[in-house]
């Protein structure tokens, strides 16, 4: 026997029905409301065409109008109360019952908040035993790699005895500005610097393949490759452009 009353079976065809015309009034396709609530389109076209017979049990109507309003745009929790679940039909054997015993059973109320509270609730302790343990152990795991690898590093370092730069790059260019300058520096095709130093001012940059520097006053820029001695990179006033590789500045 269906679980529907003569009194849930008009008010389900009532509700249905507003919730297609307001999904067609704001252009929505029932795939869309699909999509949406994550209820089977058979299930949301059973509910806005009113066939009970294809649909489950009362309370579970109420969680599908729930979410199909919220879906809309409208107050879902507010359009479920008007499909009450608190009629249940009675069988032959529940006919005889004394008047009061019928109030008792209709007076039978479930709440449209313990589904959900129970469906949170086994959602939550899913979630924290599939992602608690595990994750907790790799990040411990990588935290001590990331660790060990920053202890290693300086040590290894230490012990050759010779520089960062100098192990890792062919090409190692200072320079030290005896006046203001504008420059542009790339290193291995890509910008490392572009803007005015000021007499005084020292910079070192490095490259595997070549080093260039562009300046607009070449004079005011005194330059050492590979710590060889500086020499200035051109004439006073002059814009100059100079590429340094590993062949040109082993062959100085």
């Amino acid at each position: 026997m269906n679980s529907f009353n003569d009194a849930q079976q008009e008010q389900l065809k009532e509700v249905g029905a507003y919730l297609r015309q307001v999904r067609l009034e704001k252009g929505l396709r029932i795939e869309q409301i699909t999509a949406k609530t994550l209820i089977r389109q058979v299930l949301l076209e059973a509910l806005e065409e009113g066939r009970y017979e294809d649909l489950p049990e009362p309370v579970f109507v109420q969680g599908f109008i729930k979410r199909y309003g919220d879906a809309l745009g409208l107050n879902g929790t507010d359009l479920a109360k008007n499909f009450a679940i608190n009629f249940f039909l009675l069988d032959s054997e529940n006919e005889n019952l004394e008047p009061k015993q019928k109030l008792n059973i209709k007076s039978i109320h479930i709440p449209l908040a313990v589904p959900y509270a129970i469906l949170l609730a086994v959602a939550s302790l899913v979630l924290f035993f599939k992602l608690s343990p595990r994750n907790s152990a790799e990040s411990v795991a990588r935290n001590q790699n990331k660790f060990s690898a920053a202890i290693e590093k300086p040590g290894s370092s230490l012990q050759s005895g010779a520089s960062p730069s100098s192990q890792a790059f062919p090409v190692e260019v200072t320079i030290e500005l005896q006046d203001h300058s504008w420059l542009r520096v790339k290193a291995d095709g890509k910008t490392a610097f572009e803007g005015r130093l000021n007499k005084g001012e020292r910079k070192t940059w490095t490259a595997n393949k070549q080093l260039t520097i562009l300046s607009e006053n070449a004079g005011a820029v005194l330059v050492s490759a590979n710590k060889k001695e500086r020499k200035p990179l051109g004439n006073s006033g002059r814009v100059k452009q100079v590429t340094f590789t590993p062949e040109s500045v082993n062959s100085q």
